[in-house]
């Protein structure tokens, strides 16, 4: 997977806004020997000697607290587990072998490892780790950390052991070094996903806590746990905040790869369970940064006196990360959701233009491609290589996957309402569906077309309710129920229900984790992220040819071919996508000149500025 590991994802703002994108050339394989980087193609922009990230401020000041919303709530601090729900910026107490950058593409750089090497062929990677690398207790981190981390994690959670499948062993090969050993070559992903892992103090987990009870890394926990990161945990909450504070001996705070990153002395996070009551915390002065995820609060929620002062700023940051697929995301395990047809019918139903208008203020996009906005999206017709790719499979594939270039129905005036409508109608006649007294029943069951739409966020019913009303009118049963996060997970990993409103965040070097989304042997594996349930021989051939691919345009082939063909399945009702993340700040923050184009963060590039502190207290 081309994810790099940045801290704290989940509480930086806009899903998939850690990802990263590329256009390296293609490079021959060859062996790797003791470098500091790790590139998936080979180029790269820092050379050994750099002194920091060019998106930074290395003369950055520390200092003072960045108190920022999360919304549900947490009730465990061990994060590789099933079990429990665990808060995302716990990875603020944690590091990982290789570190991804924010300025360019499928590139990351060594944290507690130093250099990696790998043979030409992919077949295993080793790491030698840096001798400065400590806990937080001052224990050093070795190579049997880094073993206990591998196997722990992989034991400990399905997507873990799926993620990692292809990694056979993790053994210590010299006093300061671990070797990964993989079960296939011309992997060229392998080194990498194995570089993000999180690592973990085993002398910590397999000793006592202060009630001398021992510990169980299997079991959820309220027990700050020990990490290695620029963080630890100051004190929590549950159901209400947690706070960290930061390490002021770190042991990696005058790496270059950390200059001027990790400034605020202090970072909380405040829990709430309506974003509503969040926004309003924020125009308090409760909260200094308010990442916002919805069109209408964005328009209209921000206009009060602190922001007409300038006290409040609002700021759109934008990135050339693609955007995935967010989608209404169709359970086809269930019989009824079995037939595309059915589910195209779906499609038909949905009114984005009128919802874009009257709930989004017009800000969003009709999503086109499980890789919208970026250059892995299928346009026009499939030709060259990529045609090449799906001529293979013709037959196992959708005929229009060669005849027609995807589009979702439109709605731009009454006229083609009313098209969409008996579009819809004739999907499902064909698929064994008809109307009977007003109500969409099968033909032979007579059983009655229902949905159940799970959400977890009261904001997505305002969503939910007008495509309610237009299923209405097609005789479908529909509810809408709203559970709590932990919940909503819980059902989800399970496989628990009808649709959900999702989505999978993509990079622009798709590999090992598409067979999670979208891999027949992911689909009945639970927690797993092939939500839809997709068992499909051409699209698992499809995901091991952009697994292999020896350069960037076989992967971009390979990747486009794919989108088609998950297109014409019509496995999800496509959503919309914002190419940006929307945040508002109390004007007490410095900020770089300069913002990386593939991964937009605040919170380990910001830093507390006491003079526009001072400033505000006196208005």
């Amino acid at each position: 997977m081309a994810v790099r590991r940045l801290r704290a994802v989940t509480i930086l703002g806009a899903a998939g806004a850690f990802l990263l994108a590329a256009q390296p050339a293609p490079v021959q394989a060859e062996a790797l020997q003791d470098s500091h980087v790790l590139s998936t193609f080979g180029a790269y922009k820092y050379k050994p000697d750099f002194k920091h990230f060019d998106y930074v401020n290395p003369n950055a000041p520390k200092g003072g607290t960045i108190r920022i919303g999360g919304f549900g709530t947490y009730d465990s601090l061990n994060h590789i587990i099933v079990k429990g729900n665990a808060p995302g910026s716990i990875g603020l107490i944690y590091e990982s072998l290789f570190e991804g950058a924010r300025d360019e593409p499928l590139v990351s750089y060594g944290m507690i490892a130093e250099t990696a090497s790998h043979p030409a062929d992919y077949s295993s990677v080793t790491y030698k780790l840096r001798k400065q690398a400590k806990w937080h207790d001052g224990q050093p981190i070795t190579p049997e950390d880094v073993v206990y981390s591998f196997v722990t994690q992989k034991a400990s959670h399905p997507q873990f052991a799926y993620y990692y499948k292809n990694v056979v062993k993790a053994e210590k090969t010299g006093p300061n070094e671990v070797k990964f050993t993989f079960d296939q070559t011309g992997n060229r992903e392998l080194p990498d996903i194995t570089a993000q892992l999180t690592i973990l103090p085993k002398h910590y987990w397999e000793g006592t806590d202060a009630s001398g009870k021992k510990r169980d890394i299997a079991a959820t926990t309220l027990e700050p746990p020990l990490g290695s990161g620029p963080y630890r945990v100051k004190e929590i909450k549950p159901g209400k905040s947690i706070s960290y504070e930061r390490v002021e001996d770190h042991w990696a705070r005058d790496l270059p790869i950390m200059k001027g990153r990790n400034n605020f002395d202090e970072v909380q996070i405040v829990y709430f369970r309506d974003r509503t009551v969040m926004v309003e915390a924020f125009k308090a002065g409760r909260l200094d940064v308010q990442s916002e995820n919805s069109a209408k609060r964005w328009a209209t929620a921000y206009e009060f006196p602190a922001a007409k002062q300038g006290n409040v700023i609002k700021q759109v940051f934008k990135t050339k990360n693609p955007q995935g697929m967010a989608a209404f995301v169709f359970n086809s395990r269930r019989p009824k959701f079995s037939d595309p047809r059915v589910r195209r019918a779906f499609n038909h139903a949905f009114d984005f233009e009128w919802t874009n208008k009257n709930i989004f203020f017009n800000q969003y996009t009709r999503t086109g491609s499980y890789f919208a906005g970026s250059e892995l999206a299928a346009k026009g017709l499939p030709e060259g290589l990529e045609l090449e790719i799906l001529e293979k499979l013709r037959g196992q594939i959708p005929d229009e996957v060669f005849k027609e270039e995807y589009k979702n129905p439109m709605a731009n005036d009454q006229k083609a309402r009313r098209q969409n409508f008996r579009a819809a109608l004739r999907l499902f006649k064909a698929a064994g569906w008809v109307i009977k007294e007003k109500v969409l029943v099968n033909a032979k069951s007579g059983e009655r077309m229902q949905a159940e739409f799970l959400l977890f966020s009261p904001d997505s019913e305002r969503i939910i309710l007008p495509y309610k009303r237009s299923l209405d009118r097609l005789g479908i049963k529909v509810t809408v129920r709203t559970v709590d996060s932990s919940q909503y997970q819980n059902r989800l990993e399970n496989f628990d229900f009808d649709i959900v409103l999702s989505g999978w965040g993509q990079s622009l070097s798709p590999g090992n984790e598409q067979r999670d989304f979208w891999g027949t042997a992911a689909a009945d594996r639970k927690g797993s992220r092939n939500w839809v349930g997709i068992k499909n021989p051409a699209i698992d051939k499809l995901i091991d040819r952009i697994i292999f691919s020896k350069d960037r345009e076989e992967q971009l082939a390979a990747t486009r071919a794919m989108d088609r063909v998950l297109l014409w399945n019509h496995y999800v009702v496509p959503n919309w996508y914002f190419n940006g993340s929307r945040i508002a700040r109390w004007n007490r923050f410095g900020l770089p000149k300069v913002d990386p184009e593939y991964g937009f963060s605040y919170l380990d590039r910001w830093w507390y500025d006491e003079g526009k502190a001072k400033a505000l207290k006196g208005n």
